[in-house]
């Protein structure tokens, strides 16, 4: 017969699962209550803001508030699809993102891998080369480029006037924007998915390399047979989630960056920026939600449908 002295010292298996239990809950607890600001701060500013969809529904006017306002269904979505430039802006924003996804993509695992071979005295400086754009406002970005790209004195003409080639009016022009928008948005966003996909690489197991290494393999045999094979999955899921943003343009890039040139209109101009001008004319909030609703409806659909496509072709690297 077992006594209590000795329960104590030696407790009965199912104790110590209970114990371990609750332990467990409380670790998860901890986990939970660090989630608790970030899980607030989510449903404030992205759940609750949800009731203004109503807006895009209504003939909204501000003395009678949302609940107030004449309901006029689709009417306001109507400022998108039947105007004449539907087809132009729809055509920039999409070709543009996917544009950014692709070669911004393609720069950042590039700079991710190149990073990984930089010594580590190295790696903390070349990081911040890079990540610090990132902090830079669109505004102040405008700025720099008309410094560069102004008619007169711009650095850009002065430096083609000393190599005897004749200047360019940037802003009076549609033809270089497309290049130009492309150059500005890697330089300013392309430290921040660099970090990204390098904190993956770091997650890397160096087993695999010094495996490689004895086996003979180079450098570039071992990013094609090891680093990209296993930084797949965080691939797939950052291009899933740029996807979703498909139809949700860089407002600032394309409005600051050509300085709201309407001779570049035809290369820059984009679903937001579009919508922006027509508002500051007409002054209407019931369009201005229903852009907002439509590019957020079309980015969830592509969102579902881009997941869908990667579960089909390798579960493991779906997002959901």
């Amino acid at each position: 017969m077992i006594t209590e002295e000795a329960e104590l010292q030696h407790p009965p298996a199912q104790k110590i699962v209970v114990r371990e239990k609750r332990k467990g809950r409380f670790k998860h607890g901890e986990l939970f209550s660090l989630s608790v600001p970030g899980l607030i701060y989510l449903f404030v500013f992205s759940y609750v803001p949800m009731f203004g969809i109503l807006i895009a529904f209504k003939n909204y006017r501000y003395d009678k508030g949302i609940l107030g306002s004449e309901w006029v269904g689709f009417k306001n979505f109507e400022f998108l699809f039947a105007s004449e430039n539907a087809w132009r802006i729809t055509r920039n924003t999409v070709l543009y993102s996917l544009t950014y996804i692709v070669v911004g993509m393609l720069i950042a695992v590039t700079l991710a891998i190149l990073l990984t071979h930089v010594g580590k005295n190295w790696v903390k400086l070349h990081q911040t080369v890079l990540f610090l754009p990132y902090f830079v406002s669109w505004v102040v970005v405008g700025y720099i480029a008309l410094a560069f790209l102004d008619n007169t004195s711009g650095y850009l003409n002065q430096l083609l006037g000393y190599v005897g080639l004749a200047p360019h009016k940037w802003y009076f022009e549609s033809g270089p924007w497309p290049y130009i928008l492309v150059i500005a948005h890697e330089w300013k966003s392309i430290g921040f998915a660099t970090l990204i996909y390098f904190a993956g690489l770091l997650g890397i197991n160096q087993d695999y390399y010094e495996a490689a290494r004895i086996d003979g393999a180079s450098k570039l045999q071992m990013v094609r047979k090891i680093t990209l094979p296993l930084l797949l999955p965080l691939m797939t899921i950052m291009l899933i989630l740029a996807i979703g943003n498909m139809f949700r343009g860089d407002f600032g890039l394309h409005y600051f960056v050509p300085n709201d040139s309407s001779f570049a209109l035809p290369a820059t101009d984009i679903i937001d920026t579009y919508v922006f001008r027509s508002l500051r004319m007409l002054g209407d909030i019931g369009m201005s939600s229903a852009a907002g609703v439509y590019q957020s409806v079309v980015g969830f659909v592509l969102v579902l449908a881009a997941n869908y496509a990667v579960r089909k072709i390798n579960h493991e690297n779906a997002l959901f």
